[in-house]
Order: C-alpha cells, then sequence, then structure tokens
C-alpha cells in the first residue's frame, strides 16, 4: 500500500502534472494540500477518469485539502480539526482507506513572525496535539500526512541558519511538532533515514531546486499500528522539476 503526500499549490491550475504523475506512479492513496478551489470547483471527474475516488475540502483562493484513493471509496470521518468551532480555513480532512485512519493536513506558515498569522499557527498546532493524542487512545492504525510547515531540524533545511527568524524554524514551532511526535508518533521518513538529506520543497527563486537548496516541510507521522507496517519511504524529487509544477515534491511511504 503506498500512501502519498501532496501540497501541490494549486489543483486546477496544475491538474497535468498531478495527472501525470498519478499515471506515472499509481499510489494507493494521495493526501492532497492547497487545492486553491472551493468545493464545487474541485476536479472530480478527471480525477475519477484517473482511477480514484476523493473526499475534498475546498475553499475559494487558499487552503482547501483531499484525500484520493484508487478504486475505492475512502470513508470520511471529518473535515476540519477539532477544538475550534470558528475556524473556517479549510485545513484537514480525515477518511478511513483499507482498514487506515488517513488524516490529511496543511498546517498554517505563520508568517510573518511574531504576530497574529504565528499566534494561529502555534494555537493550531496545540489542537492538532489534542487531536492526534485522542487518535493515539483509539489503538487503531492512523497516518496523519501532509504540509507541516514545521522543519524539524538544521538537517531538514539548506542552510538553516537563514531560516532561524521564520515561523516554519522558530523555537515554538520546532518545539510544537517534537512535542506532537514525542505523544507516540513517529516521523516516518527521519525512522527509516535518520541521517540523509531529504527534502520535499524548493522554492521558485534563486534557482533553488537546481541547487537543492530546500526544506523538508511534509511529513508522515505514523501511529504504532502503522509503523510495524513501513517498509519504505521516499520523496518523488523529479516532479518538482516538471513544467509549471508545484514548489513541493509528492512524498510516499509503503506500508506492507
Amino acid at each position: 500500500m503506498i500512501i502519498a503526500t501532496y501540497n501541490v499549490n494549486g489543483v486546477n491550475g496544475r491538474l497535468p502534472v498531478l495527472l501525470r504523475w498519478l499515471q506515472e506512479k499509481q499510489p494507493d492513496v494521495v493526501c492532497l494540500q492547497e487545492l486553491k478551489a472551493p468545493q464545487e470547483k474541485f476536479p472530480e471527474k478527471e480525477i475519477n477518469d484517473a482511477g480514484y475516488h476523493a473526499v475534498w475540502h475546498g475553499q475559494k483562493s487558499w487552503n482547501g485539502v483531499a484525500i484520493l484513493s484508487r478504486g475505492v471509496e475512502p470513508q470520511e470521518v471529518r473535515r476540519a480539526l477539532p477544538g475550534d468551532d470558528e475556524d473556517d480555513q479549510s485545513r484537514y480532512i480525515e477518511a478511513v482507506v483499507s482498514g487506515v485512519l488517513i488524516g490529511c493536513l496543511y498546517l498554517p506558515n505563520g508568517n510573518p513572525s511574531p504576530g497574529s498569522k504565528f499566534d494561529y499557527k502555534l494555537a493550531w498546532f496545540e489542537r492538532l496535539h489534542s487531536h492526534a493524542k485522542y487518535l493515539l487512545q483509539e489503538n487503531v492504525p492512523v497516518v496523519l500526512a501532509g504540509d507541516y510547515n514545521a522543519i524539524p531540524t538544521e538537517l531538514d533545511a539548506y542552510k538553516p541558519e537563514r531560516w532561524v527568524k521564520d515561523a516554519l524554524f522558530r523555537p515554538e514551532t520546532r518545539a510544537a511538532y517534537k512535542s506532537l511526535v514525542d505523544l507516540g508518533w513517529t516521523d516516518a521518513l527521519r525512522h527509516l533515514h535518520p541521517d540523509e538529506i531529504i527534502y520535499t520543497f524548493w522554492d521558485y527563486f534563486r534557482k533553488a531546486y537546481d541547487r537543492n537548496a530546500g526544506l523538508r516541510i511534509d511529513h508522515f507521522l505514523l501511529s504504532p499500528q502503522v509503523l510495524d507496517r513501513l517498509v519504505s519511504a521516499g520523496v518523488d524529487k523529479e516532479v518538482r522539476g516538471w513544467e509549471k509544477t508545484s514548489d513541493h515534491a509528492p512524498v510516499w511511504i509503503e506500508l506492507n
């Protein structure tokens, strides 16, 4: 079972890239972030024609998350992160696919920091922490995948000294991510590749992709019931080099 996460950076504008990648790699489950499309503008027909069913939570102009599954219907569980009924940003959706509970998330960027956007990011992290703790108590296989907008360690950034004041790398952000993992989750890529330089995002500016000046901000957190099934994990880095592509690359794990 291949599960992937991909910040597509505009599902309609990048649709040819997404469909090409789906055809070439044929992952079983895909978590998408930054749809940048209202609910009614999600390209459901094209996704269906590619062999995938989908549940999604759209939002006009920005945000938006979706879970795609190949050949089977994802069973939606929730489409908002608990803890704030007034939060109308579409950043979380959860569904069961083939016996695995999949949480697809797009954590706030938080810049500029300090400021109200950074406060929102940390509050969202706290809500995720609470929900992730609840999910662990359910003792079921869970995968929390998506764009966390968090650089966990210096190994996860090209020239980390340039990011010390950025919301993605501030001490509060790193502490929040570590606190989340310490509940009992496992960072899948780091578990299998503890010392390897791995990036999932390369800025459009300054030829960042050509220089491999990237960040690792797209993560898979696995519950203990999933960790035992983890076989491999990686990044489809070449997709970032395709024409009119996202600034993120798809990240994937393989479960037996």
